[in-house]
């Protein structure tokens, strides 16, 4: 059954043939940008890192692919994939969207209802933070606390993991950058305790931290007029007096008026503090354990605006298997970073002209526009205790 079986799907963007039947274009717009496969300008591997990349500057990408409906109720949900912003991206999206199986592809906007948001956003220097927005009744909640995403144009591997205990792990780089508890760091409850609204604060209760020094006298000098004659001002020659009234010379800023005279602050030697009200249950808290479960996962996509194209996406993972989510994410992009780091490494080293001559026409290989492949993984199934996973298969044109 379905409660019991579940589903597992991966999608590795750069071994799929035809990617094109797999993933659908939104209608929504006749102007979205579209998505080209290619492991870009740089890679570990010309055929592993290819991935699907945004294309046109200054435009939405609307895309998404559909997988068999499950529910990751009483299992954990563990979300990951690799986004790449080689282009130096100044404004726009690098985040995923979960779907339920009800989405009308065809008709994916930015309106449409999703389950989980996550992933980096970055614009100007304001925003560079990682979405983790969770529906919850069907209203979107953003995580209250703040995550810095990463900045640079190299690949990196997002990972967010939702568990039945009600806890969550977000992962950079299969490195933990933030965790907690949904309930705590989300907004999707009220409080479990608030103010007593029957409780007043005592009489004798100081809570003002500074108050006037008693000991400070307004000096004599001090009392000006903001506004003085200007003695230097002359009565114009052609003035008349009978017409015009008395001539008065104009006023002026006082260069020695202070304002108002206030004495110095001093600490208040009977401040408490800020008041303590008493907290009380919340009546109209009650609460869900079941925050982290989602019905009929079906859909995932890429619902973007990007001002400078380039971002490429690819090893789209949703599993319960949080090993097996490490353990996938170090063999595709662990293995690119070790491939980059192998070639920066060659590249910083001082090199004879034999060799650069030798080793020019390998990189000039492995950094050529890859040709267009792509291949998929079969769905694997879940056993009682643990995933069974399915060979990967060939998907012929």
């Amino acid at each position: 059954s379905q409660e019991h079986a579940g589903h597992f799907w991966e999608l590795c963007g750069a071994r799929v043939v035809k990617w094109q039947d797999r993933w659908m274009n939104s209608q929504y717009k006749s102007d979205y940008g579209k998505f080209r496969l290619t492991a870009g300008k740089f890679y570990g591997d010309a055929v592993r890192d290819k991935g699907l990349q945004t294309s046109e500057n200054s435009k939405f990408y609307a895309i998404s692919s559909r997988f068999k409906p499950f529910s990751n109720k009483g299992r954990s949900l563990v979300i990951q994939y690799t986004v790449k912003h080689e282009q130096k991206i100044d404004c726009g999206g690098g985040y995923i969207k979960i779907f339920s199986s009800n989405l009308d592809q065809k008709n994916m906007s930015g309106d449409s209802q999703y389950y989980i948001m996550f992933g980096p956003d970055i614009c100007g220097s304001e925003t560079k933070k990682v979405h983790v927005i969770l529906n919850y009744k069907s209203k979107p909640h953003p995580m209250k606390k703040r995550i810095r995403c990463k900045v640079d144009g190299f690949t990196h591997l997002y990972t967010l993991i939702l568990r039945p205990d009600q806890t969550y792990e977000v992962k950079i780089d299969n490195e933990i950058i933030e965790s907690g508890n949904l309930e705590d760091d989300w907004n999707f409850l009220p409080p479990r305790k608030i103010n007593d609204p029957t409780a007043k604060k005592p009489k004798d209760w100081d809570d003002v931290p500074q108050i006037d020094d008693p000991n400070d006298v307004k000096p004599e000098d001090w009392d000006e007029p903001e506004y003085i004659l200007d003695t230097s001002a002359e009565k114009p020659e052609d003035w008349d007096n009978a017409t015009n009234g008395e001539w008065q010379p104009p006023m002026i800023k006082n260069p020695l008026y202070r304002g108002e005279w206030k004495p110095r602050k001093i600490d208040n030697p009977n401040y408490k503090g800020v008041w303590p009200c008493p907290q009380i249950e919340n009546p109209n808290y009650s609460p869900d354990f079941n925050i982290y479960s989602y019905e009929n996962i079906s859909i995932i996509g890429l619902d973007l605006w990007q001002v400078r194209a380039g971002t490429i996406f690819d090893n789209f993972l949703i599993t319960d298997d949080e090993q097996y989510a490490e353990d996938f994410g170090d063999d595709t992009w662990g293995e690119t970073k070790r491939s980059l780091t192998t070639a920066s490494q060659w590249l910083q080293m001082g090199c004879s002209a034999a060799q650069k001559s030798h080793n020019a026409e390998h990189y000039s290989h492995s950094f050529s526009c890859p040709p267009h492949v792509y291949s998929c993984f079969q769905h694997a199934r879940y056993g009682e205790g643990s995933i069974e996973h399915v060979s990967p298969m060939q998907l012929l044109p």
